[in-house]
Formats: structure tokens, C-alpha cells, sequence
């Protein structure tokens, strides 16, 4: 029974669970053939539920670590660990397991059903170990995918996307009907693959956490443009100026800007 303070949606469609597995490459239908993972890679499932994707994943042979915040979810997925003995089952919270630690020394390949409540928390999490993830595959709510894949000018196009796109490349892989889940939730859902790095490996910035307070600063207020929005943090003639010899239009508003921009701007207003 799906707990409704997990924000708990099992993915009970097979064939929608057959697509997913191909589109992660844990599937032998998979175009290319399934992928095989290196000794110094690994699996990691968050919200591992019933075990509805675990078992395409453990099937490729290569090692997975389910984590599993319910304990009588726990308790099946051991059941199901005795027929494949490279799962190992990780009982606790996303949001406080010490994702570094969960398989040391190994590459990760992170899939996901995510609570859509706490989707946002899960991504910083992962983003703060994103030197160790190959790929990330998630599936959470439409609205949200669409605003980690957004492109500058778009009217998903805000914070999050910028924050996504430093650290990775997404794309929406799979558009995935609420009637798939049971319960079935109160909107659509996708599939999303995050492949890593992002823009970051092309920028060298001093501080990251400085740089995030920034383009949170420039999305302040969404109508206004970055010289109204930058005016806590820099006089307005400085912001043009620096628009200007980023060949950018004084009035540009938030939404308009890459994340090389936004590096770019901050650089000249530091």
C-alpha cells in the first residue's frame, strides 16, 4: 500500500517499465544492447519501492544499491536480493544517507522514481557529489522536467534550469502517463537523463555558492530586468555597462541568459 506521506506512486505499468529500462540502457531490447558496467561502476536506485525497476537493474549483472526509506519495502527487496547477489539493499532517507560513502570508489549511475515533494532537495543532493555520478535518470512530475531541459528565452526557462544545466546536460527522455502509477498521481510525469558534467566543465568559477546567490538574485522578480533585479548587489549603471561588453541588451530579464552568461555577468560585476 502506497504511503501518502512518502508521496509513494509505484510505477505498476509493465510496458512502461519495459520503456524506461530501455531508455536507461538496463534492458537487452535496449537499442545498442544493454549496457554493461564497468567493475568500477554501479547502480544506484533511489525510492526502490517494490523492487518495479530493481530487477531490470540487478539483470544487467552489474552492481546496484536500492535505497528504500519503508521498511516493509526493505523487507521485499531482500527477498529479492537472495536471487541476485550483486543488489544490496540501503535502508534510509535520501535526504541524510551519506551518498558518497554508499559505494565508495565506484561511478555512478543513479536512477530514480522521485517523490515529486522533494524533488528539488534530492537534486542538490546529488549535484553536491556530481563529480562521482556518469548519469542520472529520474522520473518526476511533466512541470518540473520541463524546467530542467528548458532553453534561455523559453517560459520554463528559470533558476532551476540554470542550476541544472551548470552541472549537467538534461533531456526529457520518455513522457510517462499518470495512469502508469498506482496510486495514479494528480499529474503526467517524464523521464529525464542527466548526463554529466554540464556547463561547469567549462567554467572556472571561484565560488559556486556565491555564484547560485547570484542567479537566484538575477530571477528575483521574473518580470523585471537583471539591472532592477541586480540592484542590491551593484549600481545599475555598472550593470549595463557589464550587459554592454557582454553584448547583451540593457534591458535583458533573467530568463534570457545561458548559464555561460550568467558566469560571464557575474565575473564583471564581482
Amino acid at each position: 500500500m502506497a504511503r501518502q506521506r512518502l508521496g509513494q506512486h509505484f510505477l505498476s505499468d509493465l510496458e512502461c517499465r519495459e520503456q524506461i529500462a530501455r531508455a536507461i540502457g538496463a534492458s537487452r531490447h535496449a537499442m545498442g544492447g544493454m549496457r554493461v558496467l564497468g567493475d568500477d561502476e554501479c547502480w544506484v536506485e533511489i525510492g526502490a519501492g517494490h523492487g518495479e525497476m530493481t530487477e531490470h537493474l540487478a539483470g544487467s549483472g552489474a552492481a546496484v544499491f536500492a535505497i528504500e526509506i519503508d521498511p516493509p519495502l526493505q523487507a521485499g527487496l531482500r527477498r529479492l536480493a537472495k536471487q541476485y547477489p550483486n543488489l544490496t539493499v540501503v535502508a534510509g532517507d535520501i535526504l541524510e544517507l551519506d551518498l558518497a560513502e554508499i559505494a565508495p570508489g565506484r561511478r555512478l549511475h543513479v536512477y530514480g522514481n522521485l517523490p515529486y515533494y522533494i524533488t528539488s532537495p534530492i537534486l542538490q543532493r546529488l549535484f553536491a557529489i556530481a563529480d562521482r555520478i556518469e548519469e542520472l535518470h529520474i522520473v518526476i512530475q511533466k512541470e518540473v522536467a520541463l524546467r530542467l531541459a528548458a532553453a534561455p528565452g523559453s517560459s520554463d526557462y528559470g533558476y532551476l534550469s540554470v542550476v541544472t544545466q551548470y552541472f549537467a546536460r538534461p533531456e526529457i527522455a520518455l513522457d510517462i502517463p499518470r495512469e502508469a502509477f498506482t496510486p495514479p498521481p494528480e499529474v503526467d510525469s517524464a523521464l529525464v537523463t542527466l548526463r554529466f558534467p554540464g556547463a561547469r566543465a567549462k567554467l572556472a568559477l571561484a565560488s559556486e555558492e556565491r555564484f547560485f546567490d547570484f542567479v537566484k538574485l538575477c530571477f528575483g522578480k521574473k518580470r523585471k530586468t537583471l539591472v532592477n533585479n541586480l540592484r542590491a548587489a551593484a549600481e545599475p549603471a555598472a550593470v549595463r555597462a557589464a550587459l554592454e561588453a557582454l553584448q547583451l541588451r540593457s534591458d535583458a530579464r533573467a530568463e534570457q541568459l545561458s548559464v555561460a552568461q550568467f558566469a560571464a555577468l557575474h565575473a564583471a560585476l564581482a
